[in-house]
């Protein structure tokens, strides 16, 4: 390969048309040709995110966040994940509002730019990042965002077409085919491109088919005569591909997963009776949903995203995930009453887990004196005797860290050693006044993780447990797929459903 790394660039036709897991194929595919590969995707916008090293892209920090699709994508490609690889993180507060973190850290100079004015003080970041992964790399593989044909965003680009002129890449435009007119997705998108970017397109897929494929003919060669690009690619819809969804939840009666497949699917996919339910509430600003993956992917496990009370009836775990605007999120939770239906869960003696914001639900009150997320001030679940206060400075690292003793419901964990990371605002102590009258939560990992003196309900700061197989065999007595097995399976049907040389043409 050339002292700059080829780049292989994955556009979309719309957000949700597969772009993130067909790059994870590809960084996995390429690893295998024997190449160094790395991912890389200028911009991200998602509450979902991971620690990872900073490496040269943040002198002077120890870590940083990124999206956690990069994140997987670099396990794909075999490669440590750094901020480099998604050098702009863009993670939504509200409908008009995100905090933007530049190469892994938190910038209030830039999260106060309006969206278009910030395109010329982040993308000299951008280029660099790109550039020094090319220079130690044979191939990147590069996501677009959205669709590249977004003519009111194409002035202020900083992720798409921009990013391909830079770094000369060979595309690839994909279009999901089960939504319906994805011809005229493909053929309307490479129409609105300029005439320079139109021949980078080197090939179409159809992504998320469902059916015989014979049956698409005649449109791929018409297609192709209209715009000189051939169709490369006629990807099956995989229920239950073992990766977690980038940007959004998908509820089970639309996009099953491998408990609940559609046929077809790998034999350790088969269906499983769900003896057990896990509900994990789904408020509006969720983050980290990532991390439940491994349990979509457990033989016997039927996971709920509720919104309701009606959908945590019957769970034998009620989970409330990280958020990244815990207040609110707390405030939604109980206009849906779902506080009256946590609480009767717990008082049954049922499982309860809360992760980062969860557990900072669960605690007595939320204090917030510094405006991190709200000047107002407000009492939590009253599920654990806590009491966060909300700080200026951001908490971001990789953490290991080992159970201690724990009692009742979660006693299965006692001793378990885990590896996560940790990503929030607020500070979590015994409540003072409670403590003094003898009710304090039962501290079971340093600074990390609380336990009421029933055992039921458990508290942890630390994201990532349910990716520790240790965990869950101690909680399920079963495992998921590994997550390397994973890649090699998305790797191998990428493989089959590319024309033949299609892959190594775009290295070559």
């Amino acid at each position: 390969m050339s002292a700059a790394a080829r780049c292989v660039m994955v556009l979309g036709t719309s957000s949700g048309a597969g772009k993130s897991w067909i790059t994870t194929a590809l960084c996995r595919h390429y690893a295998n040709q024997g190449l160094k590969v790395a991912p890389f995707k200028a911009q991200n916008m998602s509450n979902n995110a991971r620690v990872v090293a900073s490496g040269a892209g943040a002198p002077g920090q120890s870590s940083g966040e990124i999206g956690s699709a990069q994140y997987f994508q670099a396990l794909a490609a075999r490669a440590e994940p750094d901020v480099r690889m998604n050098p702009l993180l863009l993670k939504p507060e509200a409908d008009t509002h995100s905090q933007v973190v530049l190469l892994g850290q938190v910038s209030r100079e830039l999260t106060q730019l309006p969206w278009r004015g910030r395109s010329e003080h982040v993308w000299p970041q951008i280029a660099a990042a790109l550039d020094a992964l090319r220079a130690e790399n044979d191939v990147v593989v590069i996501e677009g965002a959205g669709s590249p044909a977004e003519i009111n965003l194409m002035a202020s680009d900083v992720v798409n077409l921009r990013v391909a002129r830079h770094a000369d890449a060979r595309c690839l435009l994909v279009s999901d085919i089960d939504r319906g007119g994805a011809f005229a997705h493909l053929y309307g998108t490479w129409a609105l491109l300029p005439e320079e970017d139109r021949a980078r397109i080197k090939g179409f897929v159809l992504n998320k088919f469902r059916g015989d494929a014979t049956l698409l003919a005649p449109a791929p060669e018409q297609l192709e005569q209209l715009t000189g690009v051939p169709t490369v690619a006629v990807v099956p819809m995989r229920f239950g591909h073992g990766l977690p969804e980038e940007d959004g939840m998908f509820d089970e009666a639309q996009y099953p997963g491998p408990n609940e497949e559609q046929g077809g699917g790998p034999a350790s996919y088969a269906r499983h009776p769900a003896l057990r339910r896990v509900a994990i509430i789904a408020y509006p600003r969720i983050s980290n949903l990532d991390e439940f993956q491994p349990l979509k992917n457990v033989p016997g496990l039927q996971v709920t995203w509720a919104r309701t009370p009606s959908q945590v009836q019957g769970a034998d775990t009620i989970i409330l995930p990280g958020s990244k605007a815990t207040a609110s999120d707390l405030a939604w939770l109980r206009a849906q009453g779902l506080d009256a239906s946590i609480a009767e869960h717990a008082a049954q003696g049922s499982r309860v887990l809360g992760i980062c914001g969860g557990l900072q639900m669960l605690g007595e009150a939320l204090i917030d004196l510094h405006g991190v997320e709200s000047l107002a001030n407000g009492p939590g679940l009253g599920l654990l005797p806590l009491v966060t206060s909300f700080e200026p400075q951001k908490t971001v690292r990789r953490a290991q860290a080992c159970f201690n003793d724990l009692i009742g419901a979660w006693s299965a964990l006692s001793g378990v050693r885990v590896s996560g990371y940790e990503i929030h605002s607020g500070q979590t102590a015994q409540h003072p006044a409670m403590a003094a009258k003898g009710d304090v939560a039962r501290e079971v990992m340093p600074g990390l993780a609380w336990q009421n003196t029933a055992g039921n309900v458990l508290g942890v700061y630390l994201h990532g447990l349910f990716e520790d197989a240790e965990v869950l065999h101690a909680l399920f007595g079963a495992a998921a797929p590994s997550l390397d097995d994973v890649f090699e399976r998305l790797a191998a049907g990428i493989q089959a459903d590319f024309l033949p040389g299609a892959l190594s043409a775009l290295i070559e």
